[in-house]
């Protein structure tokens, strides 16, 4: 051990304390660098507001480069990824949105066919188009059984074929496509290779540009690597704030800015360090987008435009959509201004509220300016040094500027509406073509104020697919069970991971005016008939000789069967890997309809409320074990658990396999209504698709097509109108 002298201890400490303090006065808070003390409106006790003096302004400056300078030397940065030709198009990615695979504007299943260019044409008409897509076909749905990550993108339709030419339909757009990737999926099942190389594989087959990394802080550099050593490097987008070392091979970015809103904007600390890194700020939940277009602005960043949120729709408002338009506009035709290395944040601007940054790219200089205030701002907006030949163009409005000179600085009016956006262009002569054109674009498109565009947010309404009535029955058919309805009072809640109590999330009864998780409504239920079991095996063989039937979209039909035939001592197994539609045609034959869920609601629970079909506490042996590998097990046998009876006498309708009951449309959505929950519980996350036991749940899928919406675990049971007296 070394003893240390009193006064060598504390110069030790001192040294100790500056290391960490010399880095900067204003250290990033998560993702963000504060803007100047003096931009802050403190107060009458505390000094009121003084404006910036160049001297604090030029002091913030320099402390944030020198932080930016330093936290280079310390994280060994090389950017050399950036220079790539293959990540060019990551520095003009503005706007993303993240897109669910079910989203009806994105695939017709009655056509069978993928729709890109509806999809897009409908962005571009609502706010401006993108510059590239999160396609999104796992999460909420995945853990249902046990396909992993890849195993549903291969669920699409038309399999790998179908995404590759689907994928080819964005590019012809112009658009680049990114998937996710989820680390967290360890319970499915296992891809037989290390993840990095399962992706970098697939998404050199199917064409894709990039990964976004789902709840990772970072994508770690063996992904980067895995790509670049088969000849098709991915850019790689982590959903949470890398390190700043992993700057060098995250080449973009998500800005969960969240809380961190606020009325002066903040410095996006990866654009600070790397201008040519791209942020998109996504704030799914959030109804207005003024904070995320503004800051996107500010620091010449992107947005993710994330409207279809696992089925729950938050779409944007006529003026965010208007907004969005013009801000993504600009930022397209100005993205070689904004990977400037010499950008600068908190350029002096002459209003309170109103903040400007500066990239300067050869011999011209473009501004991006907020208006923060709720009110619009007219007249002096700032001033810049005065150059001969020096001319100043209005990007926002598309009109030359005259300024007014002012000994060495050139004073530049010009308005600003309320919560919007201004862009500046300094250059000696005429802008070029590009330019030109962008400013008669934005001439036309701001000739209506913002202000005239509806702020009001709408939810989707919903409605139920319809039933029909199936013939009606004197008494009860061959394995069928007589529900007597009644006067019952159905109560339930769906199970979403997400959304809390938001409006939308869940379905909206024919009785509620929105979509919304907690339900309960007093019904009259007519008597019916319900089969004893779950439709098996052996009886949709019947069907398939008798009627022929063949789904259209037939991947993955019957997926367990061999040649036609499923497989020995699978008799009296329900049957598996039937979509809506398939269990639909079998009901049609056989004379019969599924059941609305509140009569497979009522046929489980009886008129007593019990949690359970068996009564209202937890029975092991009533359901099938568990099956928490990572192969899927087949069900049990429907006959197999006589404990899990009803008040009915009704059989396996808890924990074997889920049910096909009603499903709901809205605009963008389709999604079917699951009752009874499965066998199957993949482990190690809590993301997977999770279970409803109890009699009032429900599990929601979302619905694509056929061969994406069969499962393993997925079955049904079917029901007949009683006749009335």
């Amino acid at each position: 051990m070394i003893c240390l002298g009193p006064r060598v201890l504390l110069t030790v400490v001192a040294a100790s304390s500056l290391a960490f303090s010399q880095d900067t006065h204003y250290p990033p808070k998560n993702q963000l660098i504060p803007g100047p003390d003096c931009l802050a409106l403190q107060g009458l006790s505390h000094g009121g507001y003084t404006p910036c003096t160049p001297a604090e302004h030029q002091a913030w400056l320099q402390d944030v480069t020198h932080w930016r300078f330093e936290r280079k030397i310390r994280i060994g940065y090389n950017g050399w990824r950036y220079a790539q030709p293959a990540f060019k198009w990551t520095e003009s990615s503005f706007i993303q949105p993240q897109m669910m695979v079910q989203d009806r504007y994105f695939y017709d299943p009655v056509t069978r066919k993928y729709t890109v260019d509806r999809y897009l044409d409908d962005l571009a008409k609502r706010y401006g188009g993108i510059d590239a897509v999160l396609i999104w076909p796992t999460y909420p749905n995945m853990g249902i059984d046990n396909r992993n990550q890849h195993d549903m993108i291969r669920a699409m339709p038309g399999g790998i074929q179908g995404v590759k030419q689907m994928i080819a339909d964005f590019h012809r757009r112009g658009v680049r496509v990114l998937f996710p990737m989820m680390m967290w999926d360890l319970g499915t099942r296992d891809p037989g290779q290390p993840w990095p190389q399962a992706i970098a594989e697939l998404m050199k087959e199917i064409g894709a540009d990039g990964i976004n990394g789902d709840t990772q802080d970072g994508v770690p550099l063996a992904f980067s690597e895995a790509a670049e050593k088969i000849g098709h490097p991915l850019a790689f987008e982590p959903e949470g704030s890398p390190s700043d070392e992993a700057l060098a091979w995250n080449v973009m970015t998500w800005g969960q800015y969240g809380g961190q809103f606020h009325f002066v904007p903040g410095v996006d600390r990866f654009r600070w360090l790397e201008p040519r890194h791209m942020v998109n700020i996504s704030d799914r939940w959030n109804r207005s987008k003024t904070d995320d277009l503004q800051y996107a602005f500010f620091n010449g960043e992107g947005w993710e435009s994330w409207e279809n949120i696992w089925g729950i729709w938050n779409g944007i408002t006529p003026r965010d959509g208007e907004a969005t338009r013009r801000m993504a506009a600009l930022e397209r035709g100005i993205a070689r201004f904004l990977i400037s290395k010499d950008w600068e944040p908190f350029y002096p601007m002459s209003r309170y509220g109103v903040y400007a940054s500066r990239w300067p790219e050869g011999d011209q200089t473009v501004w991006t300016i907020v208006n923060r205030n709720e009110f619009d701002v007219d007249g002096r907006q700032m001033s810049v040094p005065f150059a001969n030949g020096l001319r100043y163009f209005d990007l926002y409005h598309g009109t030359e500027l005259k300024p007014e000179i002012e000994g060495n600085g050139a004073v530049l009016s010009f308005a600003l509406e309320a919560h919007a956006f201004g862009a500046i262009l300094a250059t000696h002569g005429e802008p070029d073509s590009d330019m030109q054109k962008l400013m008669t674009a934005m001439r036309d498109m701001t000739a209506s104020p913002l202000a005239s565009y509806s702020n009001d947010w709408k939810t989707l309404p919903q409605k139920i697919v319809v039933i029909q009535p199936s013939k009606s029955a004197h008494s009860a058919p061959k394995g069928m069970v007589r529900i007597p309805g009644g006067d019952y009072v159905f109560k339930v809640e769906g199970i979403e991971i997400e959304g809390f109590d938001d409006i939308g999330v869940d379905v909206q009864y024919p009785w509620e005016n929105m979509p919304r998780r907690f339900h309960e409504h007093r019904m009259q239920v007519k008597p019916f008939y319900m089969d004893r079991y779950p439709v098996t095996n052996a009886e949709f063989k019947k069907f398939l000789d008798a009627s022929r039937y063949r789904p259209a979209d037939d991947l993955n039909f019957l997926r367990d069967w061999k040649n036609g035939i499923y497989p020995n001592g699978w008799a009296n197994k329900p049957v598996t890997w039937v979509s809506l539609d398939d269990a639909r045609a079998y009901a049609q034959w056989a004379g019969k309809r599924l059941p609305h869920e509140w009569e497979w609601q009522l046929a489980a629970q009886g008129l007593d409320g019990r949690a359970y079909p068996w009564g209202n506490d937890w029975r092991g042996s009533a359901v099938p074990a568990p099956d928490r590998g990572r192969t899927l097990r087949a069900p049990d046998d429907v006959m197999a658990h006589p404990e899990g009876a009803s008040p009915f006498g009704v059989m396996d309708m808890i924990g074997n396999v889920w049910q096909w009951t009603d499903e709901y449309v809205d605009e963008h959505t389709r999604a079917g209504i699951l009752r009874g929950g499965s066998y199957y519980q993949p482990q190690g996350s809590i993301w997977y698709f999770p279970q409803a036991y109890r009699n009032n749940q429900h599990g929601k899928l979302l619905l694509m097509a056929p061969s994406y919406d069969r499962a393993g675990t997925l079955g049904f049971r079917c029901v007949v109108d009683a006749a009335l007296p």
